[in-house]
């Protein structure tokens, strides 16, 4: 069935197991929509706008991608081999797996990073670039909340625990976020460890990635890579409340795109969860005028 969604494995170019999970038509006029999660996220995250683009009047397939060390994905034994280059290596093993060869990216955060480095690795493959509250110059302070709370992570024991910890994270910057999202948030997060209590969705040896970010050597800016995707329909999500995309940031790449798509999400802060109906739905016009184009 179209409208469900379905696990699908591959091997990496090293030989770890590469999960990504996928949902609409296998075929079809419509490009197909790669989601690329955020640094320690997994393909869960895009539940609901990959629904909403898989039945939509111009109905796509979705696939949203576990990179190595997350959701269901192999950990890497070299905690080394958590690195963009690694990764992009990755989404292009699931892609050649599935026969895609053209494609829309959906990146938030890390994803983000990893579509403008396939903008200049492997330009045919892009249709077009929706970035998710992240862009080529990003805020120290957003990127040393982020190393904080990966840098040896509390145990959580039970769901309840598990939910007060991500709402004593995040509760200031999704101020609006009801119960139910919450609760969804926090089983997307951890799952259950075979010998009871929880355990992240993700390796926690990623924090490793950060090591070498200090206040004072913030990571270096990539605007060459933005600026691989001129030629591009490109669309920007941020989040209203982000510490980690500035305004300052957000003008620059618009003078630099000038066609560029800029969808601010009120309420909300690093990274936007893509699941309220406004985004929902610029999101699928975005894809619509990447068909056309």
């Amino acid at each position: 069935m179209s409208d469900q969604f379905h696990d699908v494995f591959c091997q990496s170019a090293d030989g770890l197991k590469i999960h990504a999970k996928t949902i609409g038509p296998q075929t079809g006029a419509a490009l197909p929509v790669l989601c690329l999660p955020g640094l320690t996220r997994t393909a869960d995250d895009f539940d609901v706008i990959a629904r909403a683009l898989a039945s939509a009047p111009a109905p796509r397939r979705v696939v949203a991608i576990d990179y190595r060390g997350r959701g269901l994905s192999d950990y890497d034994p070299d905690p080394a081999k958590y690195a963009v280059p690694m990764e992009m290596g990755d989404v292009l093993a699931v892609a050649a797996s599935l026969g895609v060869s053209r494609a829309i990216l959906l990146g938030t955060s890390r994803g983000g990073l990893i579509s403008m480095g396939l903008a200049a690795a492997q330009p045919q493959l892009l249709a077009g670039v929706i970035l998710n509250d992240i862009g080529p110059a990003l805020e120290i302070g957003g990127l040393m909340k982020i190393k904080g709370y990966i840098t040896d992570p509390p145990e959580r024991a039970t769901w309840d625990d598990a939910e007060r910890g991500l709402r004593e994270l995040f509760g200031s910057v999704f101020p609006t976020l009801d119960a139910a999202g919450w609760a969804a948030w926090t089983r997307r997060a951890f799952r259950e460890k075979a010998g009871g209590g929880l355990e992240r969705t993700y390796d926690v040896r990623l924090a490793k990635t950060l090591d070498s970010v200090t206040a004072e050597t913030p990571l270096p800016e990539i605007w060459e890579l933005f600026d691989k995707l001129a030629s591009l329909p490109v669309m920007l999500v941020h989040g209203g409340l982000s510490d980690l995309l500035s305004p300052r940031v957000i003008q620059t790449m618009a003078t630099r795109h000038p066609d560029i798509d800029v969808v601010e999400v009120p309420d909300e802060g690093h990274a936007p969860l893509l699941a309220d109906k406004p985004t929902v739905d610029r999101i699928v016009a975005f894809c619509a005028r990447c068909d056309a184009a």
